[in-house]
């Protein structure tokens, strides 16, 4: 008998009919002889809703208050599956983060699991029952429910199988598994039969949707190998999983745009040490993630403008907290550009394959896409471009590098001759 953590996202458990669905298939695994522990998101647009509604009676709530409202969609799931598990017969209980055993760190609206502890998950499962548990939600030491953050049900289902040591931790979704692009940018885009943990968290963290780059990260730290497939179809879907060599054979594996960040600019910056540091010691403190930083010196060496980028959602609290700063490190002020996107080229073949940030520019420019900022790593390109050029810029590097038509083999290294 198996033990299988199993991931719903909300548009697989949207509305009544999709959660019949979903009490169907995790039946079906169940007669087949497995143990399940089941992760939901709450249904649909639910989060969003409930947004939306926080935000009509108070345009900035309380992050602890904001966490209160946000944890009861997940609820609301839990509760429904397990009902429509009961009327087909499946034995089932639903537990809340904090009810199974998950902590996290006293950080509102995107705390970290600290700790798992299910015992309450292996009492359940015991008396044979299908443990469902809400995602997205944890204690911390206050006692107060802390949300995980955009995505945080793929942490809770990541954790979960590490901490119950399970065969198999699924993600069912609304595609069939993880695409060379998005699908709806790019009609023609392939699914991929497998990915390594690096290239999935890079795609993930640059914009792809398909699965939380913290869950991703936790899953390659613990070796928990991961598979992404359809609620809605009984097919193969996509294995994330560790390298393997022939994984280098393939230089682009796929690419991503993230049209939910922000850059901000401060204007001639004097040009001293320990300025940097000032900076991003107030956007740290405010708990804001930087991603791509721009140190743009002036020709005379003496001023210049940091630009670096944020997610959108973060933009106000980046703001407030580098405008305290600008008198100390006598900036000429602050601008900021939510009009971006992010675009980026993901595969572990590139860090043995030269000339691909010569492709991707050339393919950029042929589009008339101006580039604003540029970040590399071992196997990934990204670009800050103008937000409405996002989809034209990702179908122009689909095409360039094949994808549409199977992954481009890397060129063969060089053979040494070999001494006489």
């Amino acid at each position: 008998m198996a033990l299988w953590v199993q991931k719903y996202g909300g548009s697989s458990v949207a509305d009544a009919a999709c959660m019949m669905n979903v009490a169907d298939r995790i039946r079906r695994a169940r007669d087949e002889g497995h143990q399940l522990v089941v992760v939901v998101s709450a249904m649909g647009d639910a989060t969003d809703d409930l947004i939306e509604l926080a935000r009509q009676v108070n345009p900035d709530p309380d992050p602890r208050e904001m966490d209160m409202l946000l944890a009861t969609g997940e609820q609301v799931s839990i509760a429904i599956l397990t009902m429509a598990l009961h009327r087909v017969g499946v034995p089932a209980i639903s537990l809340t983060g904090p009810q199974a055993g998950i902590f996290a760190e006293s950080v509102h609206l995107k705390g970290r699991i600290l700790d798992v502890r299910p015992k309450r998950i292996w009492e359940a499962l015991r008396e044979n029952k299908v443990v469902i548990v809400a995602g997205f939600q944890g204690l911390d030491s206050k006692d107060d429910i802390v949300t995980l953050g955009r995505g945080g049900s793929d942490m809770t289902a990541v954790a979960l199988a590490w901490a119950l040591k399970a065969d198999r931790c699924q993600f069912f979704k609304d595609v069939t598994g993880v695409f060379t692009a998005d699908p709806r940018v790019v009609p023609d885009a392939r699914k991929l039969d497998e990915i390594s943990y690096d290239e999935m968290l890079e795609l993930a963290s640059m914009g792809a949707a398909v699965l939380q780059s913290r869950a991703v990260e936790f899953a390659k730290a613990y070796g928990v190998p991961l598979e992404v497939r359809s609620s809605f179809e009984d097919r193969p879907g996509t294995l994330v999983r560790e390298e393997v060599d022939a994984m280098e054979k393939i230089v682009v594996r796929g690419l991503a745009a993230d049209k939910k960040q922000a850059k901000v600019t401060l204007l001639k910056v004097p040009d001293r040490p320990g300025i940097a540091a000032s900076i991003f010691t107030a956007v740290s403190k405010a708990n804001v993630n930087v991603d791509m930083i721009v140190l743009n010196v002036s020709a005379q060496g003496q001023l210049a403008d940091l630009s670096f980028t944020v997610p959108e959602g973060d933009l106000k609290t980046a703001l407030e907290a580098v405008r305290k700063v600008v008198p100390e490190v006598d900036s000429a002020g602050v601008t900021h550009d939510a009009d971006i996107a992010k675009v980026s080229i993901v595969g572990v073949g590139m860090r043995s394959h030269s000339g691909i940030a010569a492709r991707m520019f050339s393919a950029l420019a042929r589009q008339g896409i101006d580039i604003q900022m540029i970040s590399t790593s071992e196997i990934k390109i990204s670009v800050v471009i103008s937000k409405p050029q996002a989809d034209d810029a990702v179908r122009a590097l689909h095409r360039e590098f094949r994808l549409d038509r199977g992954p481009e083999p890397a060129a063969p290294a060089p053979r040494r001759r070999r001494r006489r």
